[in-house]
Order: structure tokens, then sequence, then C-alpha cells
């Protein structure tokens, strides 16, 4: 549905703990993979056509699944909001990955608002819709303009799951959304309702019996098609594609008043659409909507799936709730159709520029994200904001998944020139300076920060070829020491299900080799992450050009970073301002507090594994030393 603004948050707030726990009990045999396979998005199905589970038909009487059954506290959180509720379920995103950007285009959700309540989430989970971005905390209640392109990123290791349910609404809900709170105008004084369990409390539920017939009939089409037409974007030939839904109307009334919507009419109405549709393909092409998306995209779903279902025998279905077809596929289109917002893909030859992109390249736990956060502030210089799990490892081609889980490594042969247009293109949109702003024209100094990269740079040469690479070197036993913590904090766990792995949850990047690990104890698995990674970072730095390399040592930053700043901003060509006091905050992804011999907490651990890392400890020294002659 179409709202006046992006987000409204109701007047209501819940247990996410307690929902929590209904969803846990439920098991994991029950979540189901995302139609088309998007990567890190499940689902389970809470309410759907005749309460199958398996089904994600949108047209037919909506009923509980046994799932929704099994939990009297969700039945609870729904039957507050007093609504009439069509197809709902929990939405589930793992660690590092995203709902992709869309707009719900579909008949179905015409005049359905969806109801977002988180269950599981983070602080760093960004929802972003047109122009607007919120993060949706744990209990409390949204809903959301979905005919605007939005988005949801997790960057984040941990899983983020909603409960998402769509409803016409009714006038308890309407009056809740009329005193809840617009994102980013607060209302002083402002405060959710709490709806707690009640164990005595089984209430009963609506649900929708009619959604979609098999006939539209001619008012709503009329309806629909005048929405379409006020939201296409002005073009020479949008009279005359006014002029033809007129005439279509017209006919479509006049069969109503012969058939109705019995099926002996059907043919008829097949036979008035189907040449209707071709003349609005050929009128049609190139259009866009005032939302970015493609003209033709949102007819096909609105009218043509829709005006008529005598050839879908089990309802329809929409497989995902996504339809990236529709969106424009030129920066300069996208543009003119939403002026302001961020075109949400890039064609090969609009490729946003990125002026000498910087990379910063080391082991994890090197204290890349000290470095990354404190660079970042330099003036003009703008980041994803995070690790670029998101943008890398959404693009399905480049999931480890894709490679049998091989490891985190993305070789040049990757770089596919599709490949490289969209992968920019989601870096692109992504980004924002240090006042939080997105770039404007021009070319964009890229400042890029994630472990996994260590393994990436063949591949990041093709998609950046003017990229310069920072090499961060710190003392090998400190990183030895921070990664063995990191794996034992279960703070870092990047596949907890990695095929074939029977050791603790893997944490950080997957590197090439890794099930010779199975069965060996920590520190062996540590060592060889660490060594395998500076093997890799090592070898292929040394085959690009030197003067693309530089070099910092952690100690050196915690020193005196404000000149470390100045040395490396002067290097890169980065703009640096500001002044900077000896001791820089901590980061974002610190463990435990830092202190002097730290590392001697895991010695003996450190000692039984130094022989299998000795020789690449002193060619990464001699790295720095290298790099660091400029």
């Amino acid at each position: 549905m179409k709202l006046q603004v992006p987000f409204v948050q109701l007047p209501l707030s819940f247990d996410a703990a307690r929902l929590r726990s209904e969803i846990d009990a439920l098991g994991e045999s029950v979540w189901r993979p995302h139609p088309q396979g998007f990567a890190g998005n499940s689902a389970l199905p809470l309410i759907s056509v005749n309460g199958d589970p398996q089904s994600d038909s949108i047209s037919g009487p909506m009923r509980p699944t046994p799932h929704l059954d099994a939990c009297p506290y969700l039945r609870q959180v729904l039957a507050s909001l007093g609504a009439v509720w069509g197809r709902s379920r929990l939405m589930r995103l793992s660690g590092h990955a995203e709902v992709p950007r869309h707009a719900d285009l579909a008949y179905y959700w015409r005049d359905r608002v969806r109801v977002h309540v988180p269950i599981q989430t983070q602080p760093t989970v960004r929802f972003q819709c047109a122009d607007a971005e919120v993060n949706m905390a744990e209990g409390e209640c949204w809903i959301f303009d979905t005919w605007a392109p939005h988005r949801v990123i997790n960057a984040n290791p941990d899983q983020r799951i909603h409960l998402v349910a769509d409803t016409v609404g009714s006038e308890v809900f309407w009056q809740h959304a009329s005193g809840g709170q617009v994102a980013g105008r607060p209302v002083s004084g402002w405060r959710p309702q709490r709806v707690p369990y009640v164990a005595s409390n089984a209430p009963e539920l609506i649900f929708e019996s009619e959604n979609l017939g098999n006939v539209m009939t001619p008012w709503e089409l009329r309806e629909h098609l005048n929405f379409i037409l006020t939201e296409a974007m002005p073009v020479p030939q949008l009279g005359a594609i006014h002029q033809l839904c007129s005439r279509f109307n017209a006919t479509w009334l006049g069969l109503w008043a012969r058939f109705g919507a019995s099926e002996a009419g059907w043919p008829a109405y097949r036979a008035a659409l189907d040449p209707f549709n071709v003349e609005m393909q050929r009128l049609g092409e190139g259009m866009l909507m005032r939302n970015g998306m493609r003209f033709l995209g949102a007819f096909r779903a609105m009218i043509v799936q829709a005006a008529l279902t005598d050839q879908g025998a089990g309802g329809l279905v929409v497989k995902g709730d996504y339809d990236p077809d529709a969106f424009a596929t030129s920066t300069a289109a996208a543009t003119q159709a939403a002026p302001g917002r961020t075109p949400a893909t890039h064609a090969v030859d609009a490729m946003p520029r990125f002026d000498r992109p910087v990379i910063i390249i080391s082991p994890p736990r090197s204290g890349s994200t000290l470095l990354f956060e404190t660079l970042a502030r330099a003036r003009n210089v703008f980041t994803v904001g995070d690790e670029s799990h998101v943008q890398i490892e959404g693009m399905p081609e480049l999931h480890p998944a894709n490679h049998n889980f091989d490891s985190n490594a993305l070789g040049a042969e990757l770089a596919l020139e599709s490949v490289v247009a969209r992968l920019r293109g989601r870096f692109f949109e992504a980004l924002r300076d240090r006042d939080g702003r997105p770039p404007a024209a021009g070319a964009v100094r890229l400042l890029e920060k994630t472990p996994k990269n260590a393994l990436r740079i063949p591949f990041l040469r093709k998609v950046f070829p003017d990229a310069h690479f920072i090499y961060l070197h710190r003392d090998p036993r400190e990183v030895l020491s921070s990664m063995m913590e990191a794996w034992t904090s279960g703070r870092f766990r990047t596949y907890p299900k990695l095929p074939g792995w029977s050791g603790p949850d893997w944490s950080l990047l997957l590197v090439p080799g890794w099930r010779e690990l199975i069965g060996k104890p920590l520190p062996q698995i540590v060592a060889r992450q660490w060594q395998t990674t500076m093997r890799i970072l090592l070898d292929d730095l040394a085959m690009g050009p030197r003067d693309h390399v530089h070099a910092i040592h952690y100690d050196a930053l915690l020193d005196d970073p404000d000149r470390e700043m100045r040395r490396l901003c002067a290097e890169l060509g980065f703009e640096w301002d500001l002044s900077l006091e000896n001791n820089l905050p901590r980061s974002r992804h610190t463990v435990s507090a830092p202190e002097k011999e730290k590392w001697r907490r895991h010695e003996r651990e450190i000692a039984s594994v130094w022989d299998s890392v000795a020789e690449t400890c002193e060619r990464a020294d001699a790295m720095f030393a290298q790099a660091s002659k400029r």
C-alpha cells in the first residue's frame, strides 16, 4: 500500500523475548527457503491459503497454519492490532544478508498494508524505504510505504527475524495507525502501549476469505488503471495510453454487464485482455513510474495477472515479493523517474565513477575496524558504513554457497562485466560520508574494509582497476590471540551451519583448505586461518603496482593517530581536516579491553603453533618494510 510517508511506528510494543521462545520451540525444520533462492532469506508461514504451510499463494481463504496455532503470544500480538489478516509469515534474514531492493507491485499489495514486528534484530540492521532509513528495534510495531522501493541490510553476523503480516486493516487498526509516530518526526510524550502475554487469553483472529476473484470488476479495474497512470512519469505517448485504457475499461464494463464473473464469459474477457496487453506493451516500452520502477512491470503485476485468473488452477502465486526486472536499468532514466533518489541499478555503460578506491587489507582481528573508523572521518570519503558482506555476498554468484563453500576467495575470473556493473552499483547505493550524506555528482572516493577481502585482491582489482590497498601490519602474536578470543566469544560466527564442519561454529573468514581442519584443536585452526590468509594476501599484493600499496603498523596508529592519519591521507589523496587525540575510542568490534601484552593470555597455545607460522611472519615483516618505503 502506498502511504504518505515512508515509515510509521504504531503505538504498540510487544515482548520480543517471549516471541523468540515460541519461535525457537517450533524448530528449524519448519523454515522454508526463499522461493527465488535469495541468499540468507527464509520464511515460516503463519497464515496462508487454507492454512497450508507449503503454500505461497495470495488468492484464496487465508487461515492459520499449525505453526501459528502453536504460538499463543503471536496470536495475541495479531489480535491486539484488530485487523483482518491476509498472508503472514515470520521472515528471517541470516547474518550479512539483505532483502534486495524492490517495491511491492502485485495486485495483492495495492490495498494491503504490511506490518513489521521485529522479534530478533540488532541496532546495525538498516531498513531503507524511499529516501528514509530506520532501525526497527525488537518488540516495536511498524508499517511502511510498500509502493516505494525498499530494502533491508543486515550488516551483522547474527540473524534477524520479523513478524511480517499483511492486512487490509480495520477501524481498530487504522485508529492505531492514526496514533502512530512518523519516523524522523518525534512527538513529545509519545510512548507505545506495552501488550504483555496473558496465559488465559486465546483470542479469535479474523482472516481474509475473499481476496482475488476470477474476474476483476470494471470499477476496480478503473481504480487500478487510474492509479498506475497517475503514478506514471510524463511521456509523449501517455495521452494515447489513457485513451486505450478508457476504451478497454468500457469494453470490460460491457462484458461484465453481460456475464458478471460467470465462467461462461471468461473466453470473452480473455479475448479482450490479451490484445489490450499487447498494445500496452508496445506503447509502454521504456516508461517509468515515479517510484523508479518500470511502468510495464506494474501494469503486468496489477492488471494483467489479476484482471482475469482463468489460467491459474492453483491461485495466483507470487514467487517471492521481489521483482528485480521491474527496476529501471539506466542510471539516467532512474534519476529522471525519481529525482533525488539513488538509482536502483546501474547499467554497464552508466556505472558510477570511483576515483582510486582505497581498500584496507589484513587478516581478521588486526585492528582494521579501528583504522577504518578513523580514516572514514576524512572529508569527502564515502563508505558503506561497515563491512561489505551484504554488497558482495548478497550477490548469489559471489556467495560461497554457490562455490561449494570452498572459501571466501574470489578470483579475477568471476569479475564478469555484468557482475562488476552490479557490484559497483550496490556499493554506490549504500555509500555515505562522515555526515551521513550520499555522494553527489562526480567521482567518488571510496573507503572499504572487510577482512574477507584479503582473499579477493585479484577480483577487487578487476572491479576497481585503480584501487589502492592499505596493508595493516600487526604483531602476529596479538592477532592470533585476538582470533582465538573471537572464536570463543561466539560473536563472530560467519557460518554457524557450515556444511561438513563438525567443530565449533565457524568464525571469521573462510579460508581455502578449511576442511583439512576438521577435528583439529582451536589453536591449529586459528594458526592455519591466519597463515593461509597472510600467504594469499602477500602473494596477491606483490602482483600489483608497488605504488598502489600503502602500509601502516597497528602500534603506530595507537601511538600517534594524528600523525599516521595525516601521513596516510597525504599518500592517498584524502582530505584530512581533523586533529586527533592519542587515545582513540574502541572500535565497534572490540571483544575485551585493550591492554599491553594481552596476547600472553594465549601464550602457551601460540607457542604450540608458532613453527607453522614463523616463515609467514617473516614475509609479513618484509612486506611491511617494503611498503613503508614511500
